[in-house]
């Protein structure tokens, strides 16, 4: 037996007893006449003792010991003269009477703390060692509870794990596909599944009536802050619901994991429209945590022989409360923010309401104060506040907007990340015209389902066509969406018809599935969280990279394994593959 108790359970009431611990040399500390070891484990951190009643034995290998060596430690446990409140082993230590090396380390390249002194890269590159630190050990245990959680609650509702193949065909509507080249079908190739989609809609076919899965998932995109070329969903499937079942369903799994897992009560997911959300907020997937909704002026400005207006489509903007006292260098930093490539704003103009409501701003020369105080009623502005106004296209200038907002919120202190607002998301374009191809694209994908009372539009008008489509947004992140399924085969067909897709390639790409539908296909609808996104929002994080056990890097390499790499010749001939150099 190498132990029998861990680092973090032993407590006052084990004074006396012989324990036997194992694990890594966190700090040792000699003292003179004393030597102090922090042992660590998963579980927590325990304080050995060296001191003039320990043999001389176990004294000449405490005097080895370096940080990361595994030990192996006998003793007595006793309280602490002075204790340590900030872990729940501080009030004891064990008094050792035998101490084993079990493995030696070298100095680790970074210390194995919670205020590390590790860069990003280079924790990546030892991610085996960063994975010792409590914080990232935690966001795991997060992890491994939250999957647990969702399974309890799903099994409880009378729904199936089912697993799905992970080597399927490439379907290149949406993301670019991983594909996998295959040897026993020569100039043939595999794709990894961006999502189970056509197989958890099989599994409706088949009768099993609600699925889900905890599922591995491959894109090949560009990378950021929550994105990974390999990602978790949870993936679900319901017969015979409409779309409020879902929704219904899904809030509920959403409460309880707030329950369950953070102790906190959530009671109201508001139904927010796709157009809605970016009329007040500018994006579909609105941060709610605080105000600041978008308000049109164009109305009111045009006609004043201010050109920048006049030649604008749009004119919008939000209210700062209480930002009236933001100096001119804070606003020509707002103008740089807006201005940058990432942003797309073209420039910014600014009114501040007076402490005696008078309102001043950066074009007075163009508006008479009546004309500025319409401004200020048209925000529902007070004493004190900031009117923050962009103009443009409509389609430009509603994200920029929407991007100030965010800034001034992060400025403004409203960014609470324990402060969770989710809402629905709603009534999405089925369809989004590309104009480089000259041809519609599917939104959500292809098989999402119209609103029926827009199905008359696809005829006539399909870029009007609203869609059975939702997505989970909370604190402006986009944690779920799905939509309610096509199950008629002609309505199918027509689908792919105004997508692009002839006859020969829809049954090529999606054949089986049509196939599957003459058998009787039931009315049926889905939803996928990001799992990733999900725990990191519960974990406090902006990245999901501190999640996942061996997350790869913004370029899409895992530095630790140095992949992806070459590969020998060799295997390259087996594949019937060529190595292109690239240009």
């Amino acid at each position: 037996m190498y132990r029998n108790h861990t680092c973090g359970e032993i407590r006052m009431e084990n004074s006396g007893q012989e324990v036997l611990l194992a694990g890594w040399v966190q700090t040792v500390r000699n003292l003179g006449g004393m030597t102090f070891i922090d042992l660590r484990d998963r579980y927590g951190i325990t304080q050995l003792v060296v001191d003039d009643h320990t043999t001389d034995a176990v004294k000449n290998i405490a005097s080895t010991l370096g940080r990361e060596f595994v030990v192996q430690a006998r003793g007595i446990v006793r309280e602490r003269s002075s204790k340590n409140a900030k872990i729940p082993t501080g009030e004891v230590e064990l008094h050792i009477t035998e101490l084993n090396i079990l493995n030696e380390a070298v100095t680790p390249p970074f210390t194995i703390m919670d205020d590390t002194d590790g860069g990003d890269e280079l924790r990546m590159k030892y991610r085996y060692l960063d994975l010792r630190r409590e914080t990232v050990r935690k966001n795991l245990e997060l992890r491994a509870k939250m999957a647990h959680v969702v399974r309890n609650y799903l099994d409880s509702k009378n729904f199936i794990e089912t697993e799905t193949p992970v080597m399927i065909k490439s379907t290149p509507e949406g993301a670019r596909d991983f594909v996998v080249p295959s040897r026993m079908n020569p100039n043939q190739f595999y794709a990894l599944p961006q999502s189970p989609q056509l197989f958890k809609q099989l599994l409706m076919v088949a009768g099993f009536d609600r699925y889900y899965q905890i599922v591995k998932c491959f894109r090949d995109e560009d990378l950021r802050a929550d994105r990974q070329p390999e990602f978790t969903q949870i993936d679900c499937e319901m017969s015979y619901v409409h779309q409020e079942d879902v929704l219904n369903m899904f809030e509920g799994l959403t409460k309880h994991l707030f329950k369950e897992l953070k102790g906190i009560d959530i009671v109201d997911f508001p139904r927010m429209t796709f157009a809605e959300a970016f009329e007040r907020y500018g994006n579909d997937k609105p941060d709610l945590r605080f105000g600041m909704v978008i308000h049109e002026l164009t109305d009111l400005v045009k006609g004043k022989e201010f050109k920048l207006f006049e030649e604008a489509e749009y004119i919008g903007g939000i209210c700062a409360t209480g930002c009236g006292e933001y100096t001119r260098k804070q606003l020509d930093a707002l103008t740089e923010y807006i201005k940058k490539p990432q942003i797309g704003g073209t420039g910014l103009v600014y009114a501040k309401v007076n402490p005696d409501g008078s309102v001043k701003s950066s074009v007075d020369k163009f508006y008479s104060p009546d004309e500025l105080m319409a401004w200020a009623d048209r925000f529902g502005a007070q004493s004190g506040d900031l009117l923050l106004i962009m103009f443009g296209s409509r389609e430009k200038t509603l994200p920029v907007i929407s991007s100030l907002r965010l800034e001034m919120g992060r400025q403004c202190g409203f960014m609470d990340k324990e402060n969770f607002k989710p809402l629905w998301v709603v009534d999405f374009p089925l369809l989004e015209w590309n104009e480089e191809t000259q041809r519609f694209f599917a939104m959500h994908h292809p098989f999402t389902s119209p609103k029926p009372e827009d199905i008359g539009l696809l005829d006539t008008d399909p870029g009007k066509v609203r869609a059975n489509a939702y997505d989970l947004v909370i604190n402006g992140v986009e944690i779920g969406g799905g939509s309610v399924r096509i199950f008629d085969s002609a309505l199918q067909a027509k689908m792919f018809k105004i997508l692009g897709f002839t006859k020969e390639a829809a049954e090529d790409q999606f054949g089986f599935l049509m196939n599957a539908f003459k058998f009787g296909a039931p009315p049926h609808a889905g939803i996928a969280f990001g799992f990733d996104r999900l725990v990191s929002m519960f974990a406090g994080l902006d990245s999901i990279r501190d999640v996942i056990a061996f997350p790869k890097n913004n370029s899409g390499r895992d530095v630790m394994n140095d992949s992806p790499s070459p590969i020998a010749q060799a295997q390259l001939d087996e594949l019937y593959l060529k190595l292109v150099k690239s240009e």
